[in-house]
C-alpha cells in the first residue's frame, strides 16, 4: 500500500522568511532536497524531518503527515470561530 507524505515545509519556511537554500545550509542537504521534499517528489529520511522539525522548533507531526492538512484558510477561519 502506497501513502503519500504531505508537509507544510513551505508554509513554515514562508511563515519564517526562510530561502529553501538557508534551510537546506541549516539541516545539511542540498537546496534541490528541499524543493524535492516540498514538492512530495522525496521522502525524507527520519533524520532529516527531525533536523527540519528541530530548525523550525515544531514537531516532526506538524511537518509531514500521511493525511492532507487542512489549509490555511480553513485554519484561520475556525480560529475565528473559537473567539
Amino acid at each position: 500500500m502506497y501513502m503519500t507524505l504531505h508537509n507544510r515545509i513551505a508554509v513554515f519556511r514562508a511563515e519564517r522568511g526562510i530561502s529553501r537554500r538557508e534551510l537546506a545550509e541549516a539541516v545539511g542537504v542540498n537546496n534541490q532536497t528541499i524543493g524535492y521534499l516540498e514538492r512530495g517528489d522525496y521522502k525524507p529520511s527520519l533524520e532529516l524531518a527531525m533536523k527540519i522539525a528541530m530548525h523550525f522548533g515544531v514537531s516532526v507531526e506538524m511537518l509531514f503527515s500521511f493525511q492532507r492538512f487542512e489549509s490555511i484558510a480553513m485554519t484561520l477561519k475556525r480560529a475565528g470561530e473559537d473567539e
